[in-house]
């Protein structure tokens, strides 16, 4: 369709007699009308149209979101920092890849810039700590725990503050481009990291990045699933895949929206979850703070 042709179109939601259909044929033109709706909702002075508009709007963002997240899906999801990207864009769809790109090079940079060859796991960790926790001053975000901006990268690379997993992908974002052996490990009610030296004379540890990357051992970790009154399991020690650490941001985000009483956007996050939920395995990563 020519441009013309397409703002003819638009044109004809004014008419409540067609506009069902106008709007039906809008949605199969996929997100690059976006740019011709959001000109018309500009135009217009009419509430209840720019409120049509807003709804196409977001119905073909969701749309096209939706796609892009089955085709990370479909890759495998490597690619943690796109998935990260990809359910920021849910709540911000102009959020920019390369924005959070360089914000994650940048900190990379400045822990690379401390290391030496000669370090020990453990010093490793006390540099990547220094840099993140004590420098940039990221903290757990206790004040408003269960706030959706928690989950949104680009919003706790700005403020600071984030929850449980977010904090860790950060950490683990660092981590992966120093290629360091770091890796998400799915606890119940609290997502932490695990440094597996490659050598076996070097025993794993475990970071919790929501107390300033403080070093766990496998004791520690074996006092809190008891504390939890929960039979240990195999996933509570071992390394997650980048999928795991995806869904378990979804969850953390459908919780906000619930404690929000946004029922709608809850059923959205809902509905990207199940694009990456195979509902023949059992699911153990509760969301940060539940059961």
């Amino acid at each position: 369709m020519t441009n013309k042709e397409i703002k003819a179109l638009i044109s004809l939601l004014d008419d409540p007699e067609v506009a069902p259909q106008i709007q039906e044929r809008i949605q199969t033109l996929g997100e690059s009308i976006i740019p011709f709706l959001e000109e018309s909702w500009e135009e217009t002075l009419d509430p209840q149209q720019q409120q049509r508009l807003e709804d196409l709007i977001h119905h073909l963002q969701f749309e096209g979101l939706q796609q892009r997240l089955r085709v990370w899906r479909d890759s495998g999801g490597e690619n943690l920092l796109e998935g990260m990207w990809l359910l920021n864009s849910f709540q911000y769809p102009d959020a920019d890849f390369q924005s959070l790109n360089r914000a994650i090079e940048q900190l990379r940079f400045e822990v690379w810039t401390l290391l030496r060859p000669d370090m020990l796991p453990t010093e490793q960790v006390q540099v990547l700590n220094h840099v993140l926790f004590r420098t940039h001053k990221f903290a757990a975000n206790t004040q408003n725990f269960h706030s959706p901006a928690n989950s949104m990268l680009h919003r706790v690379l700005e403020t600071r503050r984030g929850n449980p997993l977010t904090l860790c992908v950060i950490y683990l974002l660092v981590a992966q481009r120093l290629k360091l052996p770091v890796f998400g490990v799915n606890l119940p009610n609290l997502f932490v990291l695990t440094y597996r030296p490659e050598t076996p004379l070097i025993e794993s540890f475990y970071i919790n990045c929501y107390n300033r990357g403080l070093i766990l051992t496998r004791t520690d970790i074996e006092h809190y699933i008891a504390q939890l009154n929960l039979t240990s399991n195999d996933i509570f020690y071992e390394p997650c895949s980048h999928l795991d650490i995806l869904r378990r941001a979804l969850r953390n985000l459908q919780l906000s929206f619930e404690k929000l009483q946004e029922p709608a956007k809850a059923a959205e996050v809902a509905q990207l979850l199940a694009i990456l939920t195979d509902e023949n395995q059992p699911t153990t990563d509760a969301p940060e703070g539940e059961e």
